[in-house]
């Protein structure tokens, strides 16, 4: 047990549970059982110093029951609570909804009315001095680009130009409509990049440091799991201090941080440290890295995508070249700090400061993930992620585990609550706890269910009958159910694909066969395909991923969930393969802790779509027989809510007509 979080002495605060019954009432809701039991086990966390995972269903009403326990600790303390998110969404509904309305309900039961602020990295705040400055040029090669490319990005430009002159926090998610990633460079910074508050000439009026502070002065700070991962990983702090984190959508918090410390390097990276260290060393120097570059661009180019497990004599040789080509940049700049009196020199040395770093640390990284003994002792995997209409080659570099990091940066200085509606897979938390690297940590798991009655308001249908799904595409056999569920439910139907080249070519199929509005994940913006989904009761959606969990329609539009496959990742991705072949080199079960853990998490997550309010009913419908027929079977059924379940084709079709009446 870790020591207890500190506390004022004899702070006569109401108890947590007191605190949500006053916020249930005023909120003209009603408290659930199982968002009591929440409340009363993060309280029970806080007290002792443990970290908490709670699985707590759609419709549990979560975010009250880490709220009002975090809102008393922080006002005990006297120090903020970070709650960290993985999506913009939940963010949004913190801060714009769910936390003002729970403030003003606590207002008379608390010393003081709860105050929050939401904060972002560095990157998502308009830069004030780099709106005046000469600063180096971040332009990727125009040819990457064509012509209404540019244009359009001019007129985005001219228009943050014009935003810049309103604006009172300098966000990027305020400008509406948004701008493109190139056109928003131009005006910010990431955090490698800033010249610091003391050094640089709009410190005083800095809109990321005026929203640090902000952060620094209230209860709850709303952040997202890339910016926890950021402050809990480097070298100087983001947040502010604090001994509290709620990780909401805590499922997503691996694969955060994994994007968070994945490294890549590619001919635009070095090209861009070039740019930026242009006239200030000399340029012997500088071309010798510009040489690596064009040596790095061709190799890259010829070499087939996939995981490097071994490293070519070629490429260990390029990498160093550039290594070292940007370390003699680097010594030629001279020492870091200088130019005080002058802060455009001292930004642009700044910026080519940290784009040298960003390539010399990788090519470092890259090299020092070979000359392992064997698989079992390999730490990183590298990979080569093939060209695109919009980028050249990448090489990256990942950590096969980021448990141990979690394990020290994050759960070993604060106690943690981790809450999502997937996190006990195939009835345990262990798999989750063993990715986050909580093994020997003191740690709670608890279920608190879910108010939905799942067998009587959904059914779980496995078509048993149909052919294990191939690479050639989707069957006829599977097209034809499609179309029997579809016209049984009269439309209301969310097709969940695999990939999107599944969900483009059943629409394709389907949509002169159907007399019901068949929408397609591409044809418009995600955001406006759910709204126009859910407003029209017959039509129906298609996708892939993103739909898998972020859409939210309650209500008559959704009756039929249909998921085309089991979603294993992809036997070519070149993360999950190698991580699922390191846990095997270790004596683990790669395809259990791997790929099926992946599979049963987006699953559950899919099938979570279907009941998202009281009164919803439906059909689940998955296509693959392996989730019946497969040994693993089991273990996915398991993850996911207790659904009644069939292999009979007639009743699901039997019960959606019922429903469609």
């Amino acid at each position: 047990m870790r020591v207890p979080l500190t506390a004022v002495p004899d702070s006569h605060l109401p108890p947590a549970d007191s605190l949500l019954s006053v916020a249930v009432n005023a909120l003209g809701g009603s408290e659930r059982q199982g968002q009591i039991t929440m409340v009363k086990a993060v309280q029970q966390a806080i007290d002792d110093g443990d970290h908490l995972a709670v699985q707590a269903g759609t419709g549990t009403g979560k975010s009250l029951a880490y709220l009002v326990p975090s809102i008393r600790h922080a006002m005990e303390t006297d120090r903020p609570v970070v709650v960290s998110t993985a999506t913009i969404a939940l963010q949004r509904q913190l801060v714009d909804r769910d936390l003002p309305r729970l403030a003003e309900a606590l207002a008379q039961e608390l010393p003081h009315e709860p105050t929050f602020a939401i904060l972002k990295g560095r990157r998502n705040y308009l830069c004030r001095y780099k709106l005046t400055a000469a600063w180096p040029e971040d332009d990727e090669q125009d040819q990457l680009f064509d012509a209404r490319d540019v244009s359009a990005t001019g007129r985005m430009v001219q228009r943050i130009q014009e935003w810049a002159e309103e604006t009172e926090t300098g966000d990027r998610d305020e400008l509406v409509p948004g701008v493109n990633e190139q056109a928003w460079r131009q005006f910010s910074v990431s955090a490698q990049e800033c010249l610091g508050a003391s050094r640089c000439p709009s410190g005083a009026e800095c809109f990321a440091e005026l929203a640090r502070a902000r952060a620094g002065e209230v209860d709850v700070v709303v952040t997202n799991h890339a910016l926890l991962a950021i402050d809990a990983m480097g070298e100087l702090p983001v947040l502010p201090e604090h001994e509290l984190v709620v990780v909401d959508e805590a499922h997503e918090l691996v694969d955060r941080v994994t994007s968070v410390v994945t490294g890549e390097l590619s001919e635009t990276s070095v090209a861009l440290a070039v740019r930026r260290v242009g006239r200030l060393i000399d340029q012997p120097i500088a071309d010798q890295l510009m040489e690596a570059s064009e040596d790095l661009k061709a190799l890259l180019a010829a070499a087939p995508p996939g995981r490097v497990d071994e490293l070519p004599e070629v490429l260990g040789l390029t990498l160093a070249l550039v290594r070292d080509s940007a370390a003699r940049c680097l010594t030629a700049l001279g020492p870091r700090g200088g130019d005080k009196d002058d802060p455009d020199k001292a930004g642009q040395r700044k910026a080519a400061f940290t784009a040298l770093d960003e390539v010399h640390d990788t090519a470092v990284r890259m090299l020092e993930a070979y000359g392992h003994a064997g698989e079992a002792d390999r730490a990183e995997v590298v990979w080569l992620d093939g060209a695109t209409d919009r980028r050249p080659p990448v090489l990256r570099v990942a950590p096969l585990n980021v448990g141990g990091m979690l394990r020290d940066k994050l759960f070993g200085e604060r106690t943690v609550v981790l809450t999502s509606a997937t996190l006990a897979l195939g009835g345990s938390f262990d798999g989750m706890a063993r990715q986050w690297g909580l093994g020997d940590k003191g740690w709670q798991g608890i279920d608190v269910g879910s108010p939905f009655d799942h067998p009587r308001a959904g059914i779980l249908y496995v078509a048993k009958h149909l052919p294990q799904p191939g690479r050639d595409g989707l069957p006829q056999a599977y097209l034809d159910e499609i179309a029997e569920l579809i016209e049984a439910a009269g439309g209301r139907t969310l097709g969940l694909f695999s990939s999107m080249r599944a969900a483009k070519a059943a629409t394709e199929a389907l949509r002169d066969r159907l007399d019901v509005p068949l929408l397609c994940q591409g044809d418009d913006s995600t955001m406006l395909l759910v709204k126009q989904f859910a407003e029209d009761e017959p039509t129906c959606l298609f996708g892939t991923l993103s739909l898998w969990q972020g859409v939210d329609v309650p209500g008559p539009s959704l009756r039929l969930v249909i998921i085309d496959r089991v979603p294993f990742p992809r036997p070519d991705d070149p993360l999950t393969s190698a991580r699922q072949r390191h846990v095997a080199a270790k004596g683990g079960n790669g395809f259990m802790t791997v790929a099926a853990t992946h599979a049963a998490l987006l699953l559950a997550q899919g099938t979570g779509r279907l009941l998202r309010s009281q009164h919803d009913k439906g059909v689940i419908a998955v296509l693959d027989p392996r989730l019946a027929t497969a040994r693993y079977s089991g273990f996915l059924l398991g993850s996911l809510p207790p659904f009644w379940r069939t292999t009979d084709p007639a009743v699901p079709r039997a019960a959606l007509r019922r429903l469609a009446e």
